[in-house]
């Protein structure tokens, strides 16, 4: 059993290669994220609400840009393995035309209903806030957001076939530098320092679409002026054919990851937009604890990518039982460390809402949820890892069903009859959301033994 579960020294080191920059990226994404919330936070219980209230409207772009690319990505990291470099082209190239089509959608979307998606969720109690101020800051957030959709998707499309390929270094210096440059942003724009005006708000937004200006451009010129290191992107534009054979199986791969994310993304959005009817503040604190929950998870994320690029490369390599005996070893080294992180989440949840300038009511019910994401962190990683196995392998209707399917016919019809037919508390509502996942493990553990999912998606190509 230990031989299953437990990896050599070099199983380790290989593991640590590829996932160091890529946690050094997140967990520096990540504590930006929170110091960028306790700077809006300052601002008052309104200006956080409206940041979040947008935020989780525009995490349905993004999570669809994520899900558009990883379809693709299956190919990329298979191609790779194969050494295919014409495929990574191909690839790339159906990423950068699908990226595109996205945001110019997303943001025609935005633009035409962004306010009707706004106000219902400010539909709850006031608990003593500004719902009418609220409205203002969250509407004048999205109007500059909006500016930074397109260079937020060209920047995955470039990241993410820089990964597949195993090169995780390049992603993460960019990524570092659009963070302290967000991070720096804030503190002029949000506050007023150096002369500059005090923006509130609007600042924070300002902030993030130039720092995502700053990604691109560094992500872009890296992987051309290193075309050597990096062939697949040599003639990259030269045209933006991608042969048909292959943009039908891409599609017929990742259609149902990219409707997933869409729907998944829909379902989370939606199970917030519930929770808002337990009133701002728990809007607020709801913030507060996704915020650091997503500093605690960058692991979690960082184990999904490195089975994506592990087992991926594996399985496009034909070593069906040597991606098999990774991905068992990572599965289980996640879990070990989540029971750690989750132990670490609840010994932080007195002090991290004593960052925010909020009220008391606030900061005790946020102190609540946060202990109840500790306890549920490693139900979370497992179906987390498990998802990414599946999707590795290319058997995306199934993890379609796992993850979209069940979230809107298990966890999103679970929070509605909660929220609209009992008068459970949000603390109560959350902690039931939570640990319904617990029956996704239990799917996720049978599936994981059927060994189905181990397949090379790119042998005839």
């Amino acid at each position: 059993m230990k031989s299953r579960l437990i990896g050599s020294r070099s199983f380790y080191r290989s593991v640590l290669t590829l996932l160091i920059p890529i946690i050094i990226q997140q967990f520096i994404s990540s504590f930006v994220s929170l110091l960028d919330n306790i700077m809006v936070g300052r601002l008052g219980t309104e200006a956080i609400s409206a940041a979040s209230i947008t935020n989780s409207i525009l995490n349905v772009h993004m999570l669809a840009i994520f899900g558009g690319l990883s379809g693709a990505g299956i190919f990329g990291a298979q191609f790779f393995g194969k050494g295919d470099m014409d495929g990574m082209r191909y690839t790339f190239r159906f990423k950068l035309c699908l990226s595109v089509v996205c945001s110019l959608v997303a943001i025609g979307v935005y633009l035409l209903r962004g306010e009707f998606f706004i106000r219902s969720f400010l539909q709850g109690e006031s608990n003593g806030g500004d719902m009418a101020l609220a409205l203002r800051e969250a509407l004048d957030y999205l109007s500059v957001m909006l500016w930074g959709l397109l260079p937020f998707a060209l920047v995955q499309t470039y990241a993410s076939t820089l990964r597949e390929s195993g090169e995780t270094t390049a992603p993460m210096f960019a990524g570092i530098c659009a963070i302290l440059t967000n991070l720096f942003l804030n503190w002029v724009l949000i506050f007023g320092h150096l002369g500059a005006p005090a923006l509130g708000v609007r600042g924070a937004a300002i902030a993030t679409v130039i720092s995502r200006f700053v990604e691109l451009a560094i992500v872009v010129t890296h992987a051309h002026r290193h075309t050597d290191r990096y062939p697949f992107f040599r003639g990259a534009y030269a045209s933006l054919r991608v042969p048909r054979k292959l943009v039908g199986k891409i599609a017929r791969t990742g259609t149902p990851l990219l409707i997933n994310e869409i729907l998944w993304s829909l379902g989370m959005t939606f199970i917030n937009q519930l929770y808002s009817t337990r009133g701002l503040n728990a809007v607020a604190a709801l913030n507060i604890t996704g915020t650091a929950w997503n500093l605690f998870c960058v692991i979690m994320f960082a184990m999904g990518s490195a089975v994506s690029i592990m087992v991926g490369q594996r399985l496009g390599a034909g070593l069906m039982e040597e991606a098999r005996d990774v991905d068992r070893k990572l599965i289980f080294l996640t879990e070990v460390i989540h029971v750690i992180i989750g132990g670490a989440m609840i010994i932080a949840s007195p002090y991290v809402p004593l960052l925010y300038n909020i009220h008391e009511d606030v900061r005790e019910l946020t102190r609540q949820l946060l202990v109840i994401a500790g306890l549920s962190l490693p139900l979370h990683s497992f179906a987390h890892v498990t998802y990414f196995t599946i999707r590795s392998g290319g058997r995306t209707i199934i993890t379609f069903l796992f993850d979209a399917i069940y979230t809107w016919a298990v966890t999103v019809l679970l929070a509605f009859l909660l929220t609209r037919f009992t008068d459970l508390t949000i603390v109560q509502i959350y902690f039931c959301v939570q640990f319904i996942d617990i029956v996704k493990v239990i799917i996720g553990l049978l599936m994981l033994r059927s060994d189905f999912w181990a397949r090379n998606v790119v042998r005839d190509d």
